[in-house]
C-alpha cells in the first residue's frame, strides 16, 4: 500500500501566513536604524508633563 497518497496531512513550510507591517528590513524599519535616545527621552518627558498636568 502507498500511504504517501493516502491523503496524509501535509507538512508545514515554516513561511508566515503574512507579512508583518513593520517587519525588520522593511521600508517602515530598515536593518541597523535605531531611534536616537534623545528623541525617546524627549517623548517620554513630554508624556510626563501632560500626565501631570492632568
Amino acid at each position: 500500500m502507498d500511504y504517501g497518497k493516502s491523503g496524509a496531512p501535509q507538512k508545514g513550510k515554516n513561511k508566515p501566513r503574512h507579512s508583518e507591517h513593520n517587519a525588520k528590513g522593511s521600508r517602515k524599519n530598515p536593518f541597523g536604524q535605531q531611534q536616537p535616545k534623545a528623541e525617546l527621552l524627549a517623548r517620554m518627558k513630554a508624556a510626563a508633563e501632560k500626565n501631570k498636568k492632568d
